[in-house]
């Protein structure tokens, strides 16, 4: 979250279970050049989005990604970007509840050149 804080062109939003003492969930939300099927640019980005599974389904996530939806409208987004995992069906749903589309998969690599 301090990473995500010290850049000027994002946010993080948080659910507090008792406020002041511990979190329950959070919102990352950044600002990226392309995302994948959006059509302008730049675009809001969740870059990262959690809710402790104790609180999940009970609407928490759908409003943290409204508050980062909201971050991104005020900066004059049209349009707003994440991923999940190939293997995070949790994710997945939850994203598609809350009106994401799919837009694609894919697969990535990486090769240590040490």
């Amino acid at each position: 979250m301090r990473a995500c804080l010290a850049r000027a062109d994002s946010a993080v939003f948080v659910l507090e279970r008792v406020p002041g003492e511990s979190l329950a969930g959070y919102v990352e939300v950044g600002t990226r050049a392309y995302a994948e099927g959006c059509e302008t640019s730049p675009v809001g980005y969740i870059e990262a989005w959690y809710v402790d599974p104790d609180v999940r389904r009970g609407g928490h996530g759908r409003a943290l990604l409204e508050a980062a939806e909201a971050w991104a409208r005020e900066q004059g987004y049209q349009e707003m970007g994440s991923d999940a995992l190939l293997d995070n069906h949790i994710s997945q749903a939850a994203h598609e509840r809350s009106g994401y589309i799919e837009v694609e998969r894919s697969v990535m690599y990486r090769k240590d050149l040490r």
